[in-house]
């Protein structure tokens, strides 16, 4: 098998070992960056972003971030400026790296958040709450 088709065989299966190293790596320079409010920017000052994983892409060119104000408040605010200062950034988070060449920063709000709240408000819904008191074996018993 050919270096091309082995490596294009391991991304159809999700990212590299590599991949995730680098990944985790920008996550933790980005998050520190944003926590020593190291851009001047009023918008990023006002609140603290989670950054929650940053994924890259197979050629490491490309991370994308996905980040959460506190509380989510203010999420397209913070989005725009995180954007307004993507090159600042990049060049804050290439000083902390040891890579060849620092990825270009995208940036999506973490809707995870979102789906937990919404899995929980389902979880505590009293028809479910019935279902799942009720169990698997009485439901195989009035199959």
């Amino acid at each position: 098998m050919s270096d091309m088709g082995r490596s294009r065989a391991y991304t159809d299966r999700g990212p590299s070992q590599r991949q995730l190293r680098v990944g985790e790596l920008i996550r933790r320079t980005l998050s520190e960056v944003l926590a020593r409010g190291d851009l001047h920017d009023p918008t990023l000052a006002r609140v603290p972003i989670t950054v929650s994983e940053v994924r890259t892409s197979p050629d490491l060119r490309i991370a994308t971030a996905f980040v959460m104000p506190l509380g989510g408040q203010e999420q397209a605010e913070t989005l725009t400026a995180l954007r307004r200062n993507t090159a600042e950034l990049r060049h804050l988070v290439g000083r902390g790296l040891t890579l060849k060449y620092t990825p270009d920063l995208r940036f999506q709000i973490d809707e995870s958040f979102e789906r937990m709240d919404e899995t929980r408000r389902l979880l505590q819904d009293e028809r479910v709450q019935r279902d799942l008191d009720s169990g698997p074996d009485e439901d195989a018993q009035q199959g």
